[in-house]
């Protein structure tokens, strides 16, 4: 399984950034990120930032990793995904297009 994990970037130096976050400190390759800089939030992938996100979107990634590592230890997920609970399931917009246009197979 791939697993995108938040960093904030402290630094830029040509196309690697130092960066920081839960697991610590590392050098990222930011080649697909020329827009970010400093105090920005990257998903990272493998030791390169693959996209710019939020604060917001990084502590809800952070949590529900969080929610993961608990499961995986034999804890309980707690309030993890509390984004998601409560609501309505949602569809990407173009799924939501096609079942509301009574589409029920490709």
């Amino acid at each position: 399984m791939c697993v995108g994990i938040p960093m904030q970037i402290l630094s830029i130096d040509g196309i690697a950034g130092r960066a920081t976050g839960q697991e610590g400190a590392a050098l990222i390759d930011m080649s697909l990120c020329p827009e970010a800089g400093p105090g920005d939030w990257v998903l990272t992938h493998l030791g390169h930032a693959r996209e710019v996100i939020t604060e917001r979107e990084a502590r809800l990634i952070e949590d529900a990793l969080d929610g993961l590592r608990a499961v995986m230890g034999g804890g309980d997920i707690g309030g993890a995904f509390a984004d998601l609970t409560n609501r309505e399931p949602q569809l990407p917009p173009h799924l939501e297009a096609a079942r509301a246009a009574g589409k029920r197979t490709g």
